[in-house]
């Protein structure tokens, strides 16, 4: 990370809704001298007409503007990378193929992967707490997508019990476990099996 030079310069910190992502990877922004958060949900909210945001159920024009969003978000991060920032994204990933589309994107930088993943019922809490955005209701099914297609891909990290300084240190203790190139993930070969 730039001041202390260990770790990608792109990151990317996903999980369930009240995982954590935002705060997490804001603070991961925040912790060098020049820092870069790009929230994939506030870019989804620079749509004022005809925006279609993620739905729990297939939807092809919601589909569409992830794949958009996805887009812009490497889009900015490629110009702050170039400007020497490092950069935080912070968006829901729930597919190999996804993972790969970001690694493309970003290609020949490497990406740290960090997913976040606090018991259900600590996201659920946490959930809870934002009345303006309680969403996990209809999201649950994600953790088992999650588990079934990223297991043992980049860092996961439970971060129930964790403050937001000690999950930014155990990112960057473990910044080597959570870099991810896309001939990595090529070869990866694990198990898409839930994780327990």
């Amino acid at each position: 990370m730039p001041g202390d030079e260990a770790g990608p310069r792109v990151w990317m910190v996903t999980g369930v809704p009240g995982a954590g992502k935002s705060t997490t990877a804001r603070a991961l922004a925040r912790s060098v001298p020049r820092g870069v958060h790009v929230e994939g949900d506030a870019l989804q909210r620079l749509i004022v007409a005809g925006g279609r945001p993620p739905q729990p159920q297939h939807d092809e024009e919601a589909e569409r503007q992830i794949l958009l969003n996805v887009g812009n978000q490497c889009l900015l991060a490629r110009s702050f990378l170039a400007a020497d920032f490092l950069v935080v994204l912070d968006y829901v990933v729930t597919s190999r193929q996804r993972l790969r589309r970001y690694l493309e994107l970003l290609h020949p930088a490497p990406l740290g992967f960090v997913m976040l993943r606090p018991d259900l019922a600590v996201a659920a809490a946490r959930d809870e707490l934002r009345p303006h955005k309680t969403v996990l209701h209809g999201w649950l099914h994600l953790a088992d997508e999650m588990a079934g297609e990223l297991a043992g891909v980049g860092l996961w990290l439970d971060n129930g019990d964790l403050t937001v300084d000690e999950t930014i240190a155990a990112i960057r203790a473990r910044a080597g476990e959570a870099t991810l190139t896309l001939d990595a993930l090529d070869a990866f070969d694990g198990p898409r099996a839930a994780v327990g």
